[in-house]
């Protein structure tokens, strides 16, 4: 797609780009919150220039959102790590590395820690994409090149959940999950409502892919907040929607690339002139709306009987019919942009599916394809292990 704009050189976009997965492998392999918070700020400051890629007045427009409203939620993040530090007893060093913090965790004070809990929620959920705090997330993943969003929505907002999960794993050690529990159950419903609103009627199809995303990033809250089986399926779901989102925005990259239009109303024939895209593009609208045998089935199945499970009969019934609407929404603008006769225009142009663009959307899709039928012992005890930590297991 990148023959369609004015490009920052590819030097710089290469840089910035290797400079961003540093950053992100540094955010998960940080024990410390205060690095984890420069780490989360250094995903900012190095993706920027990434978004920024085609120097487009749309591509500035969503950066300087990007980089003002994420500013602004690592900001209060910050105000959450001093919190979080003035909750120590006087005369008790003061550490932020999160095996003291654990091991600390019954003496803090409850205040200070709740306190830190709603910054850091407030601020990491922004860089998360949850709703209301989300309104950067869908100029930013529509006006990135393909390849850019892929990395944002599959891995720059699980970063953002993480920095939510540490803190989180701190109230559980302090015996105060449940109100961190009951926030995120909150943002998790509120975030999947408005992406309903704005999925239903919306006319372009990286900002549909966009507020897809916070839908999900909502689910990931919506299970946490549950607790139980809910966090293990909020595991699982991080890693369904991250293969899934990524095969999408890599799909969307091969039809703007040919069609040279983010209207959902241009694409036409999608199926006819370009098999391959057509083809995984349809698996993936069955994959990322939750229909079996994919993978977010699987997650999302093992949210809907926590909240059964646990009482909430109302969250399941309020969690379905979100969902069911998503379905219809999505539905109809990809089967639209699938069938019919592509434009008289478009047969002169060479464009068309090539093995290297088909390739990576495939491995992914094939991936939660895989998750959705067999999940690898492995993966199972780790995602498994991973929610008994954030709930406070040792």
């Amino acid at each position: 797609e990148g023959f369609l704009f004015d490009n920052t050189p590819e030097a710089v976009f290469t840089g910035c780009l290797l400079l961003f997965l540093a950053m992100m492998t540094l955010v998960t392999v940080s024990a410390h919150l205060g690095l984890l918070w420069v780490a989360v700020e250094a995903t900012t400051l190095s993706s920027a220039p990434l978004i920024f890629y085609h120097r487009h007045h749309r591509s500035l427009e969503a950066t300087w959102k990007y980089l003002l409203i994420c500013s602004v939620g690592i900001a209060l993040a910050l105000m959450g790590n001093f919190a979080l530090a003035a909750g120590f007893s006087e005369g008790t060093a003061i550490s932020l590395h999160l095996e003291d913090l654990l091991t600390q965790a019954s003496s803090l004070n409850p205040r200070w820690l709740q306190a830190a809990f709603i910054l850091m929620l407030v601020g990491y959920g922004t860089k998360m994409g949850l709703a209301p705090m989300h309104t950067w997330l869908p100029d930013a993943h529509s006006e990135a090149p393909s390849v850019v969003s892929a990395l944002l929505s599959g891995a720059l907002l699980n970063c953002a959940f993480l920095a939510v999960l540490r803190i989180l794993q701190v109230c559980a050690h302090a015996g105060c999950a449940a109100f961190g529990q009951e926030l995120l159950l909150g943002f998790g419903l509120l975030s999947i409502a408005l992406a309903t609103i704005f999925i239903v009627g919306q006319l372009d199809y990286k900002r549909l892919l966009a507020y897809s995303s916070v839908e999900h990033v909502g689910i990931l809250a919506l299970g946490v907040g549950l607790g139980g089986i809910g966090s293990f399926g909020a595991m699982l779901h991080a890693v369904n929607h991250s293969l899934t989102k990524a095969m999408l925005f890599l799909l969307s990259g091969n039809i703007l690339a040919v069609y040279r239009s983010k209207a959902c109303g241009d694409v036409r024939g999608l199926a006819r002139l370009l098999p391959a895209t057509g083809l995984f593009w349809i698996a993936g609208l069955l994959a990322i709306t939750g229909s079996p045998p994919f993978g977010v089935f699987l997650s999302e199945f093992t949210i809907l009987k926590a909240a059964i499970d646990q009482g909430h009969a109302w969250v399941a019934v309020v969690f379905l019919v979100l969902l069911a609407i998503i379905f219809i929404a999505m539905s109809t603008s990809f089967l639209s942009m699938s069938q019919g006769v592509a434009p008289p225009v478009l047969a002169n142009r060479t464009e068309r599916d090539t093995v290297w663009s088909i390739l990576p959307p495939a491995a992914l899709g094939t991936a939660v394809l895989v998750l959705g039928i067999y999940i690898p012992p492995f993966v199972r005890e780790l995602l498994e292990e991973a929610a008994h930590l954030m709930e406070g297991g040792s």
